[in-house]
């Protein structure tokens, strides 16, 4: 049991450090791809991301407004129907 509990902590350690060693691989890659920008680069490329956040969300509601159906308005139209096509009662006008 205590081989076990010794082999497994090795084995996680190890591979914390390997994990360690990726993330630091990738945070000096990241260093090194923002080197030479400045402040007015980074605040227009915030502003093109919003720009085109923005858009594709308003492009996603028309497109999604496009397939959803009125499921209220459907119904409406269909008992509009329905009665309309139910004969009078008793030959009496009804109505308001």
């Amino acid at each position: 049991m205590n081989q076990i509990l010794l082999y497994s902590s090795f084995f996680l350690a190890i591979s914390s450090f390997i994990l360690c060693l990726y993330a630091c691989g990738r945070v000096g890659n990241f260093i090194k791809a923002t080197q030479g920008l400045d402040w007015d680069a980074i605040a227009n490329i915030t502003g093109d991301l919003a720009t085109t956040k923005k858009t594709i969300q308003t492009l996603n509601n028309r497109i999604n407004g496009m397939h959803s159906p009125k499921v209220a308005e459907q119904e409406l139209m269909l008992q509009l129907l329905s009665n309309q096509q139910k004969p009078q009662a008793n030959g009496k006008l009804q109505g308001g």
